[in-house]
């Protein structure tokens, strides 16, 4: 059997590839009723943006002419599957001067989309930052200060999509509006806990549940209404006054021709590392609570789950394979006001787990962003074991001192134990798994 490190990294492979959003577009598309008669645009964006476009090109193959142009917006790319779909990259996890053109691109391209026309819309992770366009009465840099604050805030994806599609020009269901009466197909990769689509790339076509004095009170309620720009917290009093429209409600006549369809998501990825792990002769359990809050106690309770079911054992396994458990989500981090390290999530989350672990044997474990980058790093993550934190030590560095700063990428790196696949192409949270015993060789 491999070592630990080199199983760890088949099972991420198997849960990245189950996840690539590309084979399941496909099947959803090729049972699509073809409209030779009906111009077709494709907005694709996100993380996935490229191979869910590449797909939509090879199943349009049969209808050359029918595709009318369209627009790709994603994190790195320097050539399009079609002259026909411009290709822009935008800016990720913070939005930039590359997010605001491609903002701007994609309002060109709405509006050349006429009123019995068809979109695909491509939606991935990524999309909030990479379409990162400000809404009126907001500047860029306000929008970034936003951003920043946001996500270091300790709030989770979900709380934090709420607050940032209220000020960005297409999140909320405000790319649907600028596109009905368009007949609009939208196809999902999820990358937040429970799928819930109106959070997912803020939701640009998704009714907007929540009002303007939620968000203020979601705001307050984090100690972030004070800290937030001047112009946004007038913009959410404004609307909360009634003196400025709310974003699109369930029932607006911007969603009477949208469709939403899930494509892909977290729960995929975790059942294909399970069977990979099986066909390897491991024994596999999802946990089905998925990972949430503070990635340093995230890794920490992960650490004990594993001691506490694999060394600590009162009495002996009935079995020999050894046990590997798998969980799914993401944490977050809050940074404070000195944000000085340089990690992410799952680099933090891993860190914590070798404290925990230190100077047990037997427990690998793999911390991994599926969309292969965490953070602003070009690591996915990490992998640690009971010897990864004294061999930190080792190397001149203080781990609990980079833990403390949120820096656990060069305390990672000191000891070779980054992840660093590069992008995969999609992105469905956060993945970690767990091996039990030593290397058999």
């Amino acid at each position: 059997m491999p070592a630990t490190r080199e199983l760890l990294l088949d099972l991420y492979r198997a849960a990245t590839a189950a996840a690539a959003p590309g084979p399941a577009l496909e099947a959803r598309l090729r049972r699509l009723t073809p409209e030779p008669g009906r111009p077709l645009w494709i907005l694709a964006l996100g993380k996935a943006a490229l191979p869910m476009a590449s797909t939509a090109v090879e199943v349009l193959q049969a209808q050359p002419d029918r595709l009318s142009g369209g627009l790709i917006v994603a994190p790195e790319g320097t050539a399009s599957p079609d002259h026909r779909l411009t290709l822009c990259v935008g800016d990720h996890p913070e939005p930039g001067l590359r997010s605001l053109a491609a903002g701007t691109a994609l309002a060109d391209t709405a509006s050349q989309i006429d009123d019995d026309d068809e979109v695909w819309v491509l939606l991935s992770g990524g999309t909030t930052s990479l379409i990162g366009a400000p809404e009126a009465g907001l500047t860029p840099a306000d929008l970034r200060s936003l951003y920043t604050l946001l996500l270091g805030s300790g709030l989770d994806i979900t709380a934090m999509n709420q607050v940032r599609k209220r000020f960005s020009r297409w999140g909320a269901g405000k790319l649907a509006l600028a596109l009905h009466p368009a007949l609009v197909r939208v196809y999902i990769v999820s990358d937040v806990i429970g799928d819930d689509l109106a959070s997912i790339g803020s939701g640009p076509c998704v009714p907007d549940p929540t009002s303007a004095a939620d968000i203020h009170s979601l705001l307050e309620g984090a100690g972030l209404w004070a800290k937030i720009p001047d112009a946004a917290r007038r913009m959410i009093l404004s609307m909360e006054s009634g003196e400025t429209a709310e974003t699109p409600k369930p029932g607006d006549r911007a969603f009477a021709r949208v469709t939403l369809e899930l494509v892909a998501s977290n729960r995929l990825a975790l059942e294909a590392a399970a069977k990979r792990a099986a066909e390897l002769g491991l024994a596999p359990e999802i946990v089905e609570v998925p990972l949430a809050g503070e990635a340093v106690a995230a890794g920490a309770s992960v650490a004990d789950n594993l001691l506490n079911n694999c060394v600590r054992l009162p009495i002996p396994q009935p079995t020999k394979r050894r046990i590997c458990r798998i969980w799914g989500g993401e944490t977050t981090v809050s940074l404070g006001d000195d944000p000085t390290g340089l990690g992410g999530r799952s680099q933090e989350l891993a860190l914590a787990a070798a404290r925990t672990l230190a100077g047990t044997p037997g427990v690998t474990v793999l911390a991994a962003g599926t969309d292969g980058r965490d953070g602003p790093t070009d690591a996915a993550g990490a992998i640690v074991d009971g010897t990864t934190w004294n061999a930190i030590f080792a190397a001149g560095r203080n781990p609990e001192h980079d833990v403390t700063r949120h820096d656990a990428y060069p305390a990672l790196a000191s000891v070779g134990a980054l992840v660093k696949p590069g992008l995969t192409g999609t992105n469905v949270m956060d993945i970690v798994i767990g091996i039990c015993g030593n290397d058999q060789g």
